[in-house]
């Protein structure tokens, strides 16, 4: 592994980890899986609730958590797009080459989604409406599936490599 993927990486694991703490101060009843709950409500009424359930000052970790997210979305995207090119580093064929290729927009797109998502948030705290619900609700499932599908690809490039990276020896 070089350098920059090393640091990719870790600045992810550490963003994720101050992310999950984050979500973990933000669960309520109304929003038993914290921020996940406000990302996948549907309607105006669901994310009213939730913001309610936030009023007594975990309102402001909800926009830190929001804002933190724009920085952990960047360092994911660079750790799984350089963690595709580690994967075919020494897969010179064009099956190869065409599924990371695909790979690798479906992390951009999963990204892309994820920066809409978190601008739909920002904007459906005050006021939530039924719209900026559900257009949150889409984008955080197209998000997770794009991520779900990139890593299914990376492991399909990975079982296909009949050689070791490092030749043994």
């Amino acid at each position: 592994m070089r350098l920059p993927m090393k640091v990719s990486m870790a600045l992810a694991g550490v963003l994720f980890l101050a992310l999950v703490i984050i979500n973990n101060l933000l669960q309520t009843a109304a929003a038993p899986q914290g921020m996940i709950s406000f990302q996948l409500a549907g309607s105006a009424e669901q994310a009213h609730s939730i913001i309610r359930s936030w009023s007594d000052g975990r309102l402001g970790l909800a926009y830190t958590a929001l804002w933190l997210d724009f920085a952990f979305i960047v360092s994911y995207l660079a750790t799984l797009l350089q963690l595709t090119r580690h994967f075919t580093r020494d897969r010179p064929g064009i099956r190869e080459r065409r599924i990371a290729r695909g790979v690798r927009v479906v992390f951009v797109l999963a990204a892309l989604a994820d920066v809409a998502e978190n601008l739909v948030l920002l904007n459906n705290v005050n006021p939530a409406t039924d719209a900026l619900s559900l257009a949150a609700a889409i984008l955080a499932l197209l998000k997770y599936t794009g991520l779900i599908l990139g890593v299914a690809g990376l492991v399909i490039i990975r079982a296909a490599r009949r050689h070791p990276l490092q030749p043994a020896g």
